[in-house]
């Protein structure tokens, strides 16, 4: 007969200076389930604790407590059951190990319930999730509330064919996408994050926006791009779209990127429009600072882009009028950052002048 696995891997525990106290909590908490003392496991993550909760049954009897740094740990225990609570900022991972499946259920439901904290939602903020790969915890999303302005209100901001074309792209509804893949280009300081916040407060009742950190990573970690277009998650088990956004992807769409990005250009293309893409409602929005001449045909291809925005400069009579003032405003027009630099008395005594370019071509 073989041996049995917790006998065939004996368990032992390596500590040196490079150990906290919480790695130790969290080593001493799988002893029970290594040996198959506990051989069942449920878990949770709450992204906002409530204040005030303890994450502990009642009948919990704490056995180990350590606070890192950046993260506490609590190991506990009750009558046939063995908790780990992991606890970083707001939010938590809570772990129950069990003689029996429906015992961990039950002590991990006391354990959790009525501690999520859901913050009263504002008018002005948009819930925005954040994706990127923890050391500790592998690819991990958590939630903020943006402020983001109107699109009446943020409009202005914006040169008129720019506008003209955002003014279409806020009023999409999920009956209206056709194609998967949103981009917007052109110079820095010209708007392009701001006008995504907007996009994602306007969209909201439908879509989810979530912004991922790492992107060079995305594309060349396939298990991590999998959790993503693949894990189901709140917003895709209603049926609401999820809009991936991208920041500053020169190098993975411009024209040489199948030699310089490897397949995370084909890797993009397969979630837009491929079999990755296939019956999940996700959009991809990705800003970059190249011009659309630069960016690699397969990208911009007719049918693949839902919308395809060059945003540049206000014209000079947009930016006196933004600034209410003709001082300091170059005769080619200034960008939106150095409007705002401008009003707050930081920008030069001018915007510099620059040489002329041709008109911006728009594209929607």
């Amino acid at each position: 007969m073989s041996a049995k696995p917790e006998d065939a891997l004996p368990v032992r525990l390596n500590v040196d200076d490079s150990d906290s106290p919480a790695d130790v909590v969290d080593a001493l908490f799988l002893g029970r389930f290594a040996t198959g003392e506990q051989p069942y496991s449920h878990s949770a993550s709450i992204e906002r604790v409530k204040p005030g909760a303890t994450l502990l049954p009642q009948s919990s009897k704490v056995l180990r407590s350590a606070r890192d740094e950046d993260r506490s740990a609590t190991l506990a225990e009750g009558e046939g059951w063995t908790l780990l609570v992991s606890r970083w900022s707001r939010g938590a991972d809570v772990t129950v190990t069990a003689v029996s499946a429906d015992l961990a259920e039950s002590v991990l439901g006391q354990a959790t319930e009525g501690a999520q904290d859901e913050p009263e939602p504002q008018p002005d903020n948009v819930t925005m999730g954040f994706w990127y790969v923890s050391p500790r915890r592998g690819p991990h999303r958590t939630t903020r509330q943006i402020s983001a302005g109107t699109w009446s209100e943020v409009r202005p901001n914006y040169t008129a064919p720019v506008a003209q074309a955002m003014d279409r792209l806020m009023k999409i509804t999920p009956d209206d996408i056709a194609g998967r893949l949103l981009l917007l280009h052109g110079p820095p300081g010209t708007g392009k994050t701001s006008a995504l916040r907007t996009l994602a407060r306007s969209w909201r009742d439908w879509c989810q926006v979530d912004c991922v950190l790492d992107p060079e990573r995305l594309f060349n970690d396939v298990g991590y791009l999998m959790d993503i277009a693949i894990g189901e998650d709140e917003g895709s088990a209603k049926g609401r779209w999820r809009l991936l956004l991208l920041e500053d992807c020169d190098e993975l769409i411009r024209g040489e990127a199948r030699h310089t990005a490897g397949q995370a250009l084909s890797r993009l293309l397969n979630l837009t429009d491929g079999l990755l893409g296939q019956g999940r409602n996700v959009l991809v929005a990705v800003t970059t600072n190249e011009d659309l001449e630069r960016l690699h045909p397969a990208v911009v291809r007719p049918g693949r882009c839902l919308a395809r925005i060059e945003v540049g400069k206000l014209t000079y009579q947009e930016s006196v009028e933004w600034l209410g003032t003709e001082e300091a405003v170059a005769r080619e027009g200034a960008t939106l950052a150095e409007l705002f630099a401008l009003r707050r008395g930081t920008g030069p005594a001018a915007v510099p002048a620059q040489p002329s370019t041709a008109d911006s071509g728009l594209y929607l």
